[in-house]
């Protein structure tokens, strides 16, 4: 079974940073994308970045300039996010999400999530 384990979510005042980190562990063949998703209340999961296995990123609009994705180049199973000058807005339940191929078969995966608030 592939787990998807996610740290560093927390309280920060606006303006601050905070760096989320996801690793993945389970019988992992390949790695097409890793990135993360965020849920604020009663809102829809959205988008904020993804990195492929060839580097390619993907960074929403509402979040670039700000945020960057990155993960170990090697073998993508650990993906990282850094969160600068971050705003109330940024506020949600933050995923690691994960494309992968394990046991034979491609699959999505989900961590379960880590609690982001930015508040003064």
């Amino acid at each position: 079974q592939v787990q998807l384990v996610e740290s560093g979510g927390g309280l920060v005042q606006p303006g601050g940073s905070l760096r989320l980190s996801c690793a993945a562990s389970g019988n992992i063949d390949r790695t097409y994308f890793m990135g993360w998703y965020r849920q604020a209340p009663g809102k829809q999961r959205e988008l904020v970045a993804l990195i492929s296995s060839g580097g390619g990123t993907n960074i929403a609009d509402s979040v670039k300039g700000r945020f960057t994705i990155s993960g170990d180049t090697v073998f993508l199973n650990t993906v990282y996010l850094q969160m600068n000058n971050l705003k109330p807005e940024d506020t949600a339940v933050y995923y690691c999400n994960a494309n992968m191929m394990a046991y034979g078969k491609t699959s999505e995966y989900w961590g379960q999530g880590t609690q982001v608030t930015v508040s003064s």
